[in-house]
């Protein structure tokens, strides 16, 4: 079975730069599309990006694209999120999720199987 660890969150200023990962353990995992989600306090868990199962597909949330890049390393079993230009409304927690099929990307959360404890991202104005 895989699991997800994710790690890379802290408190940075606005316009400032993270990058989380997302590491699995367990079989399969190279084939699994991952996404990236977020929840701020008192609203609902929002998709923020998603990577399929060969890193060559990508889908972003209009609100970070440009500004976060997702990508992958098969051979490290890692999903990266680099964050750049950070805003104080992307303060949250962020989870990455796995989605065994692979294919076609998801922005909807319940189509994901594995998920990771969530790493906090705080950015301060």
């Amino acid at each position: 079975q895989v699991q997800l660890v994710e790690s890379g969150g802290g408190l940075v200023q606005a316009g400032g730069s993270l990058r989380l990962s997302c590491v699995a353990s367990g079989r399969g995992f190279s084939s699994y599309a991952v996404g990236w989600f977020r929840q701020a306090p008192g609203k609902e868990r929002e998709f923020v990006a998603a990577i399929s199962w060969s890193g060559n597909n990508f889908d972003y949330t209009d609100s970070v694209k440009g500004r976060f890049t997702i990508s992958r390393d098969l051979a490290k079993n890692t999903v990266y999120l680099q964050m750049n230009s950070l805003k104080p409304e992307d303060t949250a927690v962020y989870y990455c999720a796995g989605d065994r099929t692979g294919w076609p990307l998801s922005t909807f959360s319940i189509e994901y199987d594995v998920w990771g404890q969530g790493t906090q991202v705080t950015v301060s104005s």
